[in-house]
């Protein structure tokens, strides 16, 4: 089992934004180190360019230091799109974050930090967890 955690992308994304309470934990997470997907960075780089407003020199030098700061990102492959597409029909999840169900599992992370899904709720070896309710 992996003992980094999966980052969703909502992670990356505070850890960028200005003025939001989420920063700080969303930072220290990357800090210590976890995994993405490609689907992850490609999510990142869109919220970052359309919510955020960031220049391109900007999402890339962010891009370059979650590359420094996290595990080579779990590629995108039909093998994957497959697994999840079987992951939301079984477990009744949104597609993207079946995806990103698939890629933490692929990846053998034992938790998936995300705000986006049931804290506590477990797929298989996978538990998510929402870091923000504390915050």
């Amino acid at each position: 089992m992996n003992v980094k955690p999966f980052l969703d992308t909502n992670i990356l994304v505070y850890a960028v934004a200005p003025d939001d309470h989420r920063s700080t934990v969303a930072r220290n997470l990357i800090a210590n180190g976890g995994v993405v997907s490609v689907q992850v960075l490609n999510e990142f780089v869109n919220v970052a360019r359309r919510k955020l407003r960031r220049d391109w020199t900007q999402v890339e030098g962010a891009l370059d230091l979650l590359r420094r700061l996290l595990d080579p990102p779990i590629p995108l492959t039909i093998d994957l799109h497959e697994s999840a597409i079987a992951l939301a029909r079984e477990h009744r999840l949104a597609f993207y974050d079946a995806l990103n169900v698939a890629a933490a599992s692929r990846a053998n992370c034992a938790v998936l930090f995300t705000e986006d899904m049931q804290d506590g709720r477990r797929m298989g070896a996978l538990t998510i967890r929402n870091p923000f309710l504390a915050a």
